[in-house]
């Protein structure tokens, strides 16, 4: 096995943990994670040398991944069969682990932008530079989103569910 294909498989686990933080469904993520690594697999060839690998696999996956939600809206909305109603669902007693998925229901509700941003600083622990880099946007977007998806957060975790309106003055 060569040193880049060694490379790709080291990321991984970072790849799936942020499909899991787009998509929220690990069978969706782990289409996406194969989709990016097979992408990158047969594509080795352009990467180069010395550049960042998890940079250049994460940048792959977020394309893909807008492309998937471009294709999406031109289908339509995907209804389920059998829709859950979230009032029927009674809430679990585990203490640390209901948090955990309060905050990852949370992050749900952010865009999808926003939730790009987050997963790639606060999960991936990547500087701004190299998210502004997988997301081609300038870093002061990056910084505005992660701002925004952090407030957007406690909005929610607090209960508020009307959106603010901020007067300009």
């Amino acid at each position: 096995m060569s040193d880049k294909t060694e490379a790709v498989l080291k990321e991984l686990p970072r790849l799936r943990r942020y499909a899991l933080v787009l998509l929220g469904e690990r069978t969706a993520a782990d289409d996406l994670v194969q989709d990016t690594v097979e992408r990158a697999l047969t594509r080795l060839h352009l990467w180069r040398t010395g550049t960042n690998m998890r940079s250049w696999l994460f940048t792959m996956m977020h394309n893909l991944h807008v492309n998937n939600v471009r294709k999406s809206l031109r289908r339509g909305a995907h209804v389920p069969l059998l829709d859950n109603d979230a009032a029927l669902v009674a809430k679990p007693a585990q203490g640390d682990s209901v948090l955990v998925r309060e905050v990852v229901q949370a992050i749900t509700h952010l865009s999808d932008d926003q939730r790009s941003v987050l997963a790639l600083v606060v999960l991936e622990g990547m500087i701004y530079r190299d998210v502004a880099d997988v997301m081609d946007v300038p870093i002061g977007t990056v910084m505005s989103r992660l701002a925004r998806a952090i407030e957007e957060l406690r909005r929610i975790m607090d209960g508020e569910d009307g959106a603010t309106i901020r007067r300009v003055k």
